[in-house]
């Protein structure tokens, strides 16, 4: 139906063009919030009676007859119809809604994909620091920042993916003491132990693990790195490394059981060593956009937006967390990335305002709104009807291992993208493992593997169902899943648009139900080899359209359950 829709825009856009010169480039169909207004909708009427002095309602009546003069809109328009104070709403005859399961059947993994814009994009999400397990947030992170890499690259982008990580700084100082304590023989509970809120330690069992290792003399690898332990527990430079590439490995394992790539690992202490931290504090000072104060460098990011002004460099000379973070995003609009997403907690919220007043200051030419960013709210996880917040493996916190050792990758990978990123979500892991109607993944995935059982019962190759005659694809129920699946491409172009995920889980479930409701309606196994061949056929786009939406999630999409 996509072809459909793009013969009647440019029958809607050439007719405009006639009204009025320049009119033809808003040509634009909307989507009716009711389905008993009809297909599509369109304002032109509206848009244009005040230009040209026009009674709207008048002008769509004129509007409608030149409309279904055009060869386009006689082949596949029903009726035209005004309502309100001057719609065109459009009708489509049912041959039009029936073209869908041809588009689909041919497109195939194609369906709803655009070709290369030629656009680079990056997205950085995840980006934990090599400090403990992955948790339950970094894997609402990492779902999000797959699928809206899957939803970029969808629409033609080349899509690149980089984990940052903060491999410097008080935290890894943490890291190494914590781990020599563990391997001198010190445990949490003991008097020499650091404790308290604030304590300078971390307590989880995968402190001792990477202790009882380094003293193994083991070595370990990881995506970006490879370390061998000395075994020496007074040297800590090498307990340093070591516990880095350790848990940069357990943070590899988890990502790839979670389904998730990256094609670069971007070093804060290259920012560093490179001199670009260095550079970017030269530049900022250069263009007036700092001050001293109190011992203190400060940023003037109130003149961009932020709530006050931020300290840059400490009277101890050591820069604060978003220096280089300014120094890391000149780098990526310099690596010719000019288009930037950054997934991160809402905790990040105050960064935005800092990092973007700090590239308007350096001259690059970078954009005011550059780099986009995508925030999300941490989890709750609920497992027998309690929260769930502490795991022996982290210490602390539910890690991403857990969720997926309690349910699957499937289930956590649906679950946290069913919902807006901004909005709280609670993890129900009770009914992430249930097999019925109430958990969203199971529901999609027995749709698709409902009809991959109609269709191995029919026995018959799904390619030659491209070109079979749809006519008797004339019910409500039929119609209403021709048109769910014809919403497809606009609804992944506009996801991809808004960084939003959630809406193609959203529409899954729907799609999901509109089956259910058809295999409800019409048996599809008949005698009448024609009717049965067109009932196949749509049954088998819709399975496609189930497959290719999970593909965008990251989900799988069995053909058995």
């Amino acid at each position: 139906m996509q072809l459909v829709k793009q013969e009647l825009l440019a029958a809607l856009a050439k007719t405009l063009e006639s009204f009025s010169p320049g009119a033809g480039s808003k040509a634009a169909f909307e989507s009716p919030k009711v389905a008993a207004h009809g297909d599509f909708a369109s304002t032109a009427a509206m848009q244009l009676a005040k230009p040209l002095g026009r009674k709207p309602r008048e002008l769509a009546e004129e509007l409608s007859a030149a409309l279904l003069a055009t060869s386009s809109f006689s082949q596949w328009v029903q009726a035209v119809e005004i309502a309100g104070p001057g719609f065109l709403n459009v009708r489509l005859k049912t041959v039009a809604k029936q073209q869908v399961v041809r588009e689909v059947l041919d497109a195939g993994e194609a369906y709803g994909r655009q070709p290369s814009t030629g656009e680079k994009v990056l997205v950085e999400f995840v980006s934990a620091n090599p400090t403990g397990p992955l948790h339950v947030g970094h894997g609402r992170q990492a779902a999000l920042g797959d699928a809206i890499c899957n939803l970029r690259a969808s629409q033609g982008d080349a899509v690149y993916r980089e984990f940052y990580y903060n491999d410097a700084g008080v935290q890894i100082q943490t890291l190494a003491t914590s781990v020599q304590m563990r391997a001198k023989g010190l445990k949490p509970g003991d008097a020499d132990w650091p404790s308290g809120e604030k304590a300078a330690a971390y307590n989880g069992d995968y402190i001792a693990d990477i202790a009882e290792d380094f003293k193994a003399k083991k070595t370990v690898k990881s995506d970006d790195r490879a370390f061998t332990a000395s075994g020496d527990v007074d040297d800590v430079d090498s307990i340093r490394e070591f516990a880095v590439a350790y848990l940069r490995r357990e943070q590899d394992l988890d990502l790839r059981a979670f389904g998730v790539r990256f094609d670069n690992y971007y070093l804060e202490s290259s920012l560093y060593s490179s001199g670009r931290v260095e550079s970017t504090v030269v530049k900022l000072v250069a263009a007036g956009m700092t001050y001293e104060q109190d011992g203190a460098l400060w940023l003037r990011s109130s003149d961009y937006g932020d709530d006050k002004d931020r300290v840059m460099k400490k009277g101890d000379g050591t820069y604060t967390y978003f220096v280089p973070d300014v120094a890391y995003h000149i780098a990526k609009w310099e690596r010719g990335f000019h288009t930037v997403v950054n997934i991160q907690g809402t905790d990040h919220h105050g960064t935005i305002a800092r990092v973007r007043a700090g590239l308007q200051g350096v001259d690059e030419s970078i954009p005011a709104d550059f780099p986009d960013y995508v925030l999300h709210t941490m989890v709750r996880v609920m497992k027998s009807g309690e929260e769930v917040k502490i795991s022996k493996r982290a210490g602390s916190y539910v890690t991403l291992r857990d969720l997926i050792e309690w349910t699957s990758t499937d289930a956590v990978r649906f679950f946290l993208l069913s919902r807006k990123p901004d909005t709280e979500y609670t993890f129900d892991v009770d009914l992430a493992v249930t097999k019925n109607n109430d958990n969203p993944v199971y529901y999609v995935q027995y749709a698709h593997a409902r009809i991959c059982s109609v269709l191995a019962s029919w026995g018959g190759d799904v390619a030659s169902l491209h070109d079979v005659e749809l006519t008797a694809l004339e019910s409500p129920a039929a119609q209403a899943l021709m048109l769910l699946l014809a919403k497809y491409p606009d609804m992944l172009n506009a996801a991809a648009k808004d960084f939003a995920p959630h809406d193609v889980t959203f529409y899954l479930r729907e799609l999901a139900a509109s089956y259910h409701s058809y295999y409800d309606a019409e048996r599809i196994l008949v005698d009448d080899e024609g009717v049965k061949k067109a009932r196949l056929a749509l049954v088998a786009a819709t399975a496609r359209v189930l497959h290719n939406g999970l593909a965008i999630l990251g989900v799988s999409a069995p053909s058995k359950m």
